[in-house]
């Protein structure tokens, strides 16, 4: 395996991780007052179903980053995702943003991958 496909599949794996265990630890294991702090903030009143259609949303993009690594797709789709999210919580809940463990620490980390994994896809 050379160089570039190693980093690519580290980037990757990052990646996943860190949208799988953000989709199901604060979302569908234990809903984290943050998350329902930032959906309520957008006046969706089921905030459980909304947590949960996330964290699955956010399980399938892991599954799918780690299942097509010669595809660009599903690192696009994170980088929009995470690009947005981070625009979404800075309008609507931008006092998360001073948070420990915030959403800008969290989506440039994630945007960080992203490049990485983009820049040496196979």
């Amino acid at each position: 395996m050379n160089t570039f496909v190693r980093i690519n599949w580290i980037a990757r794996g990052g990646l996943a991780f860190m949208l799988a265990y953000h989709g199901l630890v604060p979302k569908l294991l234990w809903l984290s007052q943050g998350e329902r702090t930032m959906i309520q903030a957008h006046g969706i009143e089921q905030v459980q179903v909304f947590a949960t259609l996330a964290g699955v949303g956010e399980i399938v993009l892991a599954v799918w980053i780690l299942l097509s690594p010669r595809s660009a797709w599903p690192i696009a789709v994170a980088t929009a995702a995470l690009a947005g999210l981070l625009v979404d919580v800075a309008v609507f809940s931008p006092a998360m943003l001073r948070e420990a463990f915030n959403p800008v620490s969290l989506n440039v980390a994630g945007l960080a991958l992203c490049a990485v994994a983009w820049n040496t896809k196979p």
